[in-house]
């Protein structure tokens, strides 16, 4: 394999050239367990550590390696390993505010992808307000998100499912498939040409593993069988890793996420809840909050039935939540600016110390 293979191309390399005079060479991150990564470039498969200095300056959990990332690696050929020394910078990354209500901390699932597969069960798991909160989630990200709605073997009605999403995932596009009888499949590998990066996404359970064996295939995911009374699976993905598939391209497994925490900016619900957005250009009031001004078109639609009482209900979840994420985020980055304007005024003292003893 090339690098182009792997989903380098001209974005990563300009930002390479700052890593050649350093006889450094760059790798794509296929596995992160812990400290442990695993990596993949032309000469083939790699562990990876971090660099003591590379340690030293990263902040936050965010500046680490994560799946799908590119690095600048100095190898190790005589260990099969090699020392991750910089990270480039993203194209584009799926996050989520790491579970926990006092946290304002991004996790970054996924860097650098193309395309998510939202992977939505036809079962027990069929969850609408959920699929908004992903789809949201996907919009920010950077990716293209699509819709798949697994396990049509077992839903007496698909039609009417398929109708229920495209109620709420406007221009998306959603297709119907049985991951385990292999219906449907072929139609997702356009997603999957040579340079793109897939990233599949879902809940536990839903069948993201069953999909990645279909698409590889052979059998490279463990897969476990759903709780027959709820209808729920169990974990079968424990860490993300990226595959690269006979075809060309890239797929990235996650595993299931019990929380989705919001990580966005608000003005992403202008992508995520478009025909809210659209309404709203019809109010009264260029601030309305569309919940109780007198002329919101937002409210008239809901009068009307035009708009989906549980779907405006999740949009101004979804817009509190941002909005407070917002608060907490500007609040922990004064905190964080008093804390270095206090490092800088004691170096400051203290090099005046030594200077006039």
């Amino acid at each position: 394999m090339n690098l182009y293979d792997l989903g380098w191309n001209h974005f990563f390399f300009q930002y390479f050239e700052n890593y050649t005079d350093q006889n450094l060479i760059p790798a794509r991150v296929t596995c992160v367990q812990r400290n442990l990564l695993t990596i993949f470039n032309e000469t083939g498969e790699l562990k990876a550590e971090l660099a003591g200095k590379f340690l030293r300056d990263t902040v936050g959990r965010a500046d680490r390696p994560v799946v799908g990332d590119w690095v600048a690696i100095k190898p190790h050929p005589a260990e099969e390993k090699a020392t991750i020394q910089a990270i480039l910078p993203r194209k584009s990354h799926f996050s989520r505010k790491v579970p926990g209500e006092h946290h304002t901390v991004e996790q970054i699932i996924a860097a650098n992808i193309d395309t998510a597969f939202l992977v939505v069960g036809l079962d027990g798991e069929f969850n609408l307000r959920r699929i908004e909160r992903y789809i949201t989630l996907i919009w920010d990200s950077g990716a293209t998100p699509v819709v798949i709605l697994n396990k049509t073997d077992v839903c007496p009605d698909v039609e009417k499912r398929i109708e229920d999403v495209e109620s709420v995932a406007f221009g998306i596009p959603v297709h119907p498939i049985s991951a385990a009888a292999g219906t449907g499949v072929d139609i997702l590998k356009q997603y999957l040409s040579q340079k793109e990066t897939v990233v599949l996404l879902g809940s536990s359970g839903v069948g993201k593993s069953t999909l990645i064996n279909q698409l590889l295939n052979r059998e490279q995911q463990v897969v476990q069988a759903v709780h027959a009374k709820e209808g729920e699976g169990r974990h079968t993905t424990t860490f993300r890793e990226l595959f690269f598939l006979p075809s060309g391209g890239a797929i990235i497994d996650n595993p299931g996420m019990r929380e989705l925490q919001l990580w966005a900016d608000e003005t992403v619900l202008q992508s995520s809840f478009e025909d809210i957005e659209a309404f709203a250009e019809d109010c009264k009031f260029r601030d309305c909050l569309h919940q109780t001004e007198p002329g919101c078109a937002v409210l008239e639609a809901l009068e009307d039935s035009k708009l989906d009482r549980k779907r405006y209900q999740n949009y101004l979840k979804q817009r509190r939540e941002l909005r407070y994420l917002a608060g907490k985020r500007d609040s922990r980055l004064r905190i964080e600016e008093k804390k270095q304007g206090k490092k800088l005024s004691k170096m400051i003292r203290d090099l005046d110390k030594k200077r006039n003893p």
